[in-house]
C-alpha cells in the first residue's frame, strides 16, 4: 500500500478499523480532541473531593480534556475496545454468593490490561506509521490523564451508563479501552447519541456502598473498587461491612445492567483466569507470604496493591464471611502482622468472627 496522503485518509481510517479487528479489539472508532463539555463536570467532581487519595485526577490540570496539550500535534484519537469477560471462569454471581470465597473483578483475573492492550495498540500504531505519510503518535492504556470514556463515546463506540461505565448496544461493558493519539487528520466517526439507559437505575439501587451519588456521578471516597485498590491506609470501619467478600474490585453495577445480557465474552486467552482467583478460597489466600503473592500475581493488575494492602482486604472479607474455626484461626496468624494497618483490620475481623450471632 503507497503511502497515505491528505487526499487518501478515509482509506486509511477504513485499514485502522480492520487491521484493529485483526489484533483482537472488537472495535475502533476515531474522534477529534473536542472535550470542552467535559471540563466544568470534572472540574466540579475534583472540587467535591470526589476523587479521594487519586491525587493524579487533579495533577495534570487541562491536559486531560485537552488532548493536544497532553501531546503536542494530536488532533485525532483513534479508541478501541476489547472484551474481557472469561468464558470459563466461575460466574460471578456464585462467587458473591459464597461468601468463604474471594471476589476479584472479573478485568483482573488473567494478564494486566494494561499490557495486553498496550501491546496490541502500539502495533497498531507502527503498522499506520508505515504507511503513513507522517505519523506522530503515543499510546494510551488507563496510564495517562486521558478520558477515555468520552473520548469512546465520541467515537462511536457507546454511551457512558449512570454508573459511569461505557456501554456498547450490542456488547454491554465488559470492555477494555485505549488510545492512540495521532496527528494524521483522519476522518471522524459519529459520536453515539441518546441515553439508552432511560428510566433505569438498577446500577445505582445494587451499589452495595451507595458510591454512586446520582446519574453518572461516582463518589469514590465510597466505591469499593477505589476502597479496595486505591486508597492506601485503612478502609472506613462503616463500609467494611458492605464491602463482603469483594477483595479487589467490585462488577455489581455491571452484574445488573440489562445490557450486559448481550455481553460477549473474551477471545483473547490472556484475560483467562490465573491460579485459581475466579474462586478462591479466602483462607487459602490469607496464607500467602509476600513471596508467593508476588509470584501469583506476576504480569497481573492484582500486584499493584502490595502484600499489605492484599491482606488488609482479605481480612475485612474474613470478619464479613460465616463464623468458621479455620477463619478465626487464619486471622490469628496475622495478629502481630508488622502491618499496623494488617493488624487493626485483623482485630476488627476477629471481633466480627466472634459475634455471638450464629
Amino acid at each position: 500500500m503507497p503511502p497515505h496522503t491528505t487526499t487518501n485518509h478515509a482509506g486509511l481510517a477504513a485499514h485502522i478499523r480492520d487491521w484493529g479487528r485483526t489484533l483482537g479489539f472488537q472495535q475502533v472508532g476515531i474522534t477529534d480532541t473536542g472535550l470542552a463539555a467535559e471540563e466544568p463536570r470534572l472540574a466540579a467532581w475534583l472540587a467535591a473531593g470526589m476523587h479521594g487519595q487519586m491525587r493524579y485526577m487533579s495533577r495534570h490540570g487541562t491536559k486531560r480534556t485537552r488532548p493536544a496539550a497532553l501531546v503536542p500535534g494530536t488532533v485525532r484519537v483513534i479508541t478501541a475496545r476489547m472484551n474481557y469477560m472469561s468464558a470459563t471462569a466461575t460466574p460471578p454471581e456464585q462467587v458473591l454468593q459464597q461468601t468463604e470465597l474471594g471476589y476479584i473483578a472479573r478485568y483482573a483475573l488473567g494478564r494486566d490490561y494494561h499490557r495486553v492492550l498496550r501491546r496490541r495498540l502500539q502495533q497498531l500504531a507502527e503498522r499506520i506509521a508505515q504507511v503513513a505519510d507522517s505519523h506522530g503518535y503515543r499510546v494510551f492504556t488507563d496510564s495517562a490523564p486521558v478520558m477515555e470514556k468520552a473520548l469512546a463515546r465520541n467515537a462511536g463506540l457507546g454511551w457512558v451508563g449512570k454508573h459511569t461505565v461505557l456501554i456498547h448496544p450490542d456488547a454491554g461493558s465488559w470492555f477494555f479501552l485505549g488510545e492512540i493519539y495521532t496527528d494524521l487528520p483522519l476522518p471522524v466517526d459519529p459520536p453515539f447519541a441518546g441515553d439508552p439507559c432511560g428510566g433505569c437505575e438498577a446500577c445505582i439501587r445494587v451499589c452495595p456502598t451507595r458510591a454512586i451519588v446520582a446519574p453518572r456521578r461516582l463518589d469514590a471516597r465510597r466505591c469499593i473498587s477505589y476502597l479496595t485498590i486505591e486508597l492506601h491506609g485503612p478502609i472506613p470501619e462503616p463500609l467494611r461491612a458492605p464491602i463482603g467478600n469483594r477483595i479487589f474490585g467490585c462488577d455489581d453495577c455491571q452484574l445488573v445492567c440489562p445490557w450486559n445480557r448481550y455481553a460477549q465474552k473474551a477471545a483473547e486467552p490472556d484475560f483467562e483466569a490465573r491460579h485459581g482467583l475466579d474462586a478462591p478460597s479466602l483462607v487459602q489466600l490469607f496464607a500467602w507470604s509476600q513471596e508467593q503473592f508476588l509470584r501469583n500475581t506476576e504480569a497481573s493488575a492484582i500486584r499493584r496493591l502490595g502484600h499489605e494492602r492484599w491482606l488488609r482486604n482479605i481480612a475485612i472479607a474474613l470478619g464479613n464471611a460465616p463464623r468458621h474455626p479455620a477463619a478465626q484461626a487464619a486471622l490469628r496468624t496475622r495478629l502481630h502482622h508488622p502491618s499496623a494497618v494488617v493488624r487493626e483490620h485483623v482485630r476488627w475481623a476477629l471481633r466480627r468472627q466472634q459475634r455471638s450471632d450464629p
